[in-house]
């Protein structure tokens, strides 16, 4: 008897019902609670996230559509994914506010906080600035005698091959020609028809100076991938398009290369310098 009542003694006691049924009543009373507070958590970030100014962009690019010069670093910022925007500069480059940041009222010209005068213009100049700022050895190699050949290629192309490009193209375009040239003279049509041909004759002798010794059977200046100066040559290439220029073979496959390689990048820019052209084109048969 003893045992038995032992045994039973040892047995512990029902939990109540009440305390039972408290746990699952308690955690349903507390989900609702939880989903609201973590509703007025995110409500919190959201509002924060709202109230945040939005961050701006490390570079400033001012350009204008239609010009090469400005394709030019318009390819480069998107083919090396620089945070960057752009402003339209069109018909303000001879503003006050302007000339008073870049008295040569040019473009492209880019705003960084790490110039000296805090702006910087000249197309090749911009690209060596933000290659070397930013390692983008890529573009711009370090090895000195590849950063050379490259160097050479974008000053031979400025000082001679764009000239060339400018005097042949630029009446079409409705842009006006340097002082001191027959184009922006009193001169006779003729005689300024005559120039225009020469120039237009004057390309093919720097376009052969690219094939065969700055590409020198490579696919691009910069071997295998665009270089800085594949970038400016081919932007270069687009205007002669507005006086039907008949590129050899060479030069119309390295163009179409270019674009494949740096696909949005190029396409882009491109297609607003190949809008104004088209435009252009559409004007002179009206």
């Amino acid at each position: 008897m003893a045992k038995a009542v032992m045994k039973s003694a040892r047995k512990p006691a029902a939990k109540p019902a009440s305390k039972a049924a408290a746990k699952p009543a308690a955690k349903a009373a507390a989900k609702p609670a939880a989903k609201t507070a973590s509703k007025a958590a995110a409500g919190k970030t959201a509002a924060k996230a709202k109230a945040r100014p939005a961050k701006k962009p490390a570079l400033t690019i001012s350009m204008l559509k239609p010009s090469v010069n400005n394709m030019t670093v318009r390819v480069f910022a998107r083919a090396a994914g620089l945070d960057h925007a752009e402003t339209d500069a069109w018909g303000h480059t001879r503003s006050p506010e302007y000339m008073a940041r870049n008295p040569a009222h040019l473009t492209p010209m880019i705003e960084d906080k790490g110039l000296p005068r805090g702006v910087l213009w000249e197309s090749c100049a911009i690209m060596q600035y933000l290659s070397n700022k930013h390692g983008l050895e890529k573009f711009y190699p370090k090895a000195p005698a590849k950063r050379a050949m490259i160097d050479s290629a974008m000053f031979y192309l400025i000082g001679t091959l764009y000239p060339y490009v400018a005097r042949a193209t630029y009446p079409a375009l409705g842009f006006p020609q340097y002082a001191g040239e027959v184009g922006h003279s009193d001169a006779h049509p003729d005689r300024k028809s005559e120039a225009q041909k020469a120039a237009v004759a004057a390309i093919a002798e720097p376009l052969e100076v690219f094939h065969s010794f700055f590409r020198d059977g490579k696919p691009f200046i910069g071997g295998k991938t665009p270089s800085i100066a594949d970038i400016r040559l081919a932007a270069t290439l687009e205007f002669l398009a507005v006086i039907d220029y008949a590129l050899p073979k060479w030069a119309s496959e390295y163009m179409a290369a270019m674009e494949k390689k740096l696909g949005k990048a190029y396409a882009g820019p491109a297609g607003d310098v190949r809008g104004y052209i088209a435009h252009v084109r559409s004007q002179a048969k009206a």
